[in-house]
């Protein structure tokens, strides 16, 4: 019978998956004692255990398959979400990625002493294949962490900044039946996305019957901007409520005339008072103009 290099690779990889299956309870026990599991699953060494049985399990399942270098390999599905959390929880306690991968690359010293130990001679070229497999799966294990740690910190970031994105676009109600959002800085389409859906849910929980946006504190206004401009007092309009746009300054004044945006549709006022005022006086509300302090009395 002809043996090709490809069957024998093949059972290489199948005598790795027999003993990690054989050996998973030595290699959870050994592991339940490794920071990277013991600092997460901190209830009792058992729940340790289990969770280094499922990493184990994966290992094996994955060298069953023969694609030890897979970090999409079917056998880490199981086990992705695991690693994720447990970065996830590392990274919390201040480790570095350079060090959660050095705490994941100290997992193989112990699967490797078991390893060993399984062959009488460590200079049979089997042995010697079966030792280069486990060091190439452990490799893969830590890419699969590595890669589940930046998902998982792509997934804290975005989160962080949707919500300073919805703390930097704060609806404030100036009177009853009177909100604002005061914006400032640049206007970009995710945050004109917030603006609108913060406006409108105000609109609907405090009856609002006006809105202003104030955008004394936004540097520019380019077609864009003024696009979701339009579009926020649109929608506004659609809840019931008339939009007032404050704050617009001279320079942008003159660059939505360059510009040629006509927003004529747009119910304007010089500033964010003068919007209030007029939002009082359609309620049947007096504004009396403040006294000037020295003034005399006519």
């Amino acid at each position: 019978m002809h043996v090709t290099e490809s069957d024998t690779d093949r059972g290489v990889t199948c005598e790795l998956s027999g003993f990690l299956e054989g050996r998973r309870e030595q290699i959870a026990q050994r592991w339940a004692d490794a920071a990277l599991f013991r600092t997460v699953f901190t209830v009792s060494r058992d729940e340790a255990v289990e969770a280094c049985k499922a990493v184990v399990d994966a290992l094996a399942e994955v060298a069953r398959t023969g694609r030890l270098e897979d970090v999409v390999a079917p056998g880490f599905d199981t086990v992705r979400e695991q690693l994720r959390r447990m970065s996830a929880s590392r990274a919390l306690a201040g480790i570095s990625p350079s060090q959660l991968m050095s705490e994941v690359a100290g997992l193989r010293e112990p699967v490797t002493t078991l390893l060993r130990a399984e062959f009488e001679d460590l200079t049979d070229e089997r042995a010697h294949a079966c030792l280069l497999d486990l060091t190439v799966l452990m490799g893969t294990l830590r890419l699969v962490v590595m890669e589940t740690t930046v998902s998982a910190g792509e997934e804290l970031i975005a989160r962080q900044r949707e919500q300073l994105l919805e703390v930097a676009t704060p609806v404030i109600e100036l009177w009853e039946g009177i909100v604002a959002v005061p914006l400032i800085g640049t206007l970009d389409s995710a945050r004109s996305q917030i603006v609108m859906e913060s406006l409108l849910e105000a609109i609907v929980d405090r009856r609002a019957q006006y809105a202003i946006l104030d955008i004394t504190g936004v540097p520019t206004v380019d077609s864009l901007v003024a696009q979701h401009l339009m579009k926020t007092v649109a929608a506004a309009r659609l809840m019931g409520a008339e939009c007032i746009v404050s704050g617009i300054r001279p320079a942008i004044a003159q660059t939505i005339v360059h510009l040629g945006i006509d927003l004529g549709s747009i119910l304007t006022r010089a500033g964010l008072a003068d919007a209030l005022a007029y939002a009082l006086t359609r309620q049947g509300i007096a504004v009396s103009p403040r006294e000037v302090a020295g003034a005399l009395p006519r």
